[in-house]
């Protein structure tokens, strides 16, 4: 569980604004800027959703900076409270209706800073998904790359070894690659990883709409991607409680529990929120390959689907793996020469108020795990 997770972070003085108060739509008010967003999906090319740990709360995770935020009681010398484990834990409305959204190819790619592992096993399509802080149910080779998505969260944290090696073959059937796992969750000072970092920035920069749901958008870079979407022109839509960094730049701000709002919204874009059958990891969303992971089955394109203890994904190690050379930058687009933004034009940031440094795909590479500085 999340309380869990915190706890195995390591120490860390400034986790952001923590317990704000939270605000309430109107009735009124929110089936009025429900049926905006309705009609803003509609018209919308190209969709992208961002998420936050809001979209879990009801899922029984509590989340780290709300009233009842895990680092919220922290601050007040409380013990956090939690109803379920990482394990037991069912994915929301939200987790559902965003599988429903991404089948029928509204939804066209989602960043989750989240690393409950729900989206995985809703059965969200992985090629479709950035998990920009780790999934605690994942491990992956240092050696090949390949990614093991197991059914219990994998022991460890902070990328740090599970005491697992990696059991794929090598072509013309030598032996086994034996590399070393190690888990995908990050601490606060780790890189992010290339390949879902660069993915969620080439994903904002196409998009035509933002929408982040559950999140205060305060640890960067992943609150800053949002953004890049207004920054090239698109609409950013805000649905949290609490304020975000980002309030003034929305082009509607909804103040409402995230299942509440994607319930009217699935009913007015005429779609139904598919039932939770129980964990399921899909590989890729042009196959639909899929297997139950309480089955504790292996992902294999172009074959049939055979029962083994994992459900394994192959990226290779440069296009997956967290460089060890890319470097940690408070502004992930300025170089130790330049003390500009190093985007690929010199348009600036829209926020007047905003200290975030736009960057291209490139430069996305070097950031690192912080809260955005209020």
């Amino acid at each position: 569980m999340s309380v869990n997770y915190a706890a195995g972070l390591s120490p860390y003085p400034d986790k952001g604004k923590c317990g704000l108060p939270e605000k309430f739509d109107t009735p009124e008010e929110l089936e009025r800027k429900v049926l905006e967003l309705a009609e803003l999906v509609k018209q919308a090319s190209c969709v992208v959703f961002h998420t936050g740990a809001g979209i879990s709360t009801s899922s029984g995770i509590p989340d780290f900076r709300g009233p009842r935020g895990v680092w919220t009681m922290e601050e007040q010398g409380l013990v956090p409270k939690f109803d379920t484990t990482f394990e037991d834990a069912r994915p929301s409305k939200t987790h559902m209706a965003l599988v429903e959204l991404e089948r029928v190819g509204i939804l066209k790619f989602l960043i989750s800073q989240n690393v409950d592992g729900l989206h995985v096993r809703s059965g969200f399509p992985r090629d479709k998904l950035s998990e920009l802080h780790g999934n605690m149910f994942v491990e992956e080779c240092l050696k090949c790359g390949k990614q093991y998505v197991r059914d219990h969260v994998v022991g460890t944290m902070g990328l740090k070894l599970t005491g697992r090696l990696c059991d794929v073959a090598k072509s013309r059937g030598l032996r086994a690659c034996r590399g070393k796992l190690r888990d995908s969750v990050l601490d606060w000072e780790d890189s992010l990883p290339d390949r879902d970092l660069s993915l969620a920035d080439e994903a904002c920069r196409k998009a035509d709409l933002a929408i982040t749901l559950g999140t205060s958008l305060q640890i960067k870079p992943s609150g800053n991607l949002p953004l890049t979407t207004k920054r090239k022109g698109g609409k950013l839509i805000i649905v949290n409680l609490q304020p975000t960094k980002h309030d003034k730049q929305a082009d509607l701000r909804i103040s409402a529990y995230v299942d509440d709002v994607m319930v009217q919204l699935m009913k007015l874009l005429g779609l139904e929120i598919p039932p939770w059958d129980g964990p399921v990891a899909v590989e890729s969303s042009r196959n639909s390959i899929n297997t139950t992971l309480k089955s504790e089955a292996v992902i294999k394109p172009d074959m049939d689907v055979k029962f083994k203890p994992i459900v394994d994904i192959k990226f290779t190690p440069e296009e997956h793996h967290h460089s060890e050379q890319n470097g940690i930058h408070k502004y992930p687009n300025r170089t130790e020469s330049e003390g500009d933004c190093a985007t690929e034009d010199s348009s600036e940031c829209p926020a007047d108020d905003c200290d975030i440094i736009c960057y291209n795909s490139t430069e996305a590479k070097r950031a690192k795990l912080e809260p955005i500085a209020t």
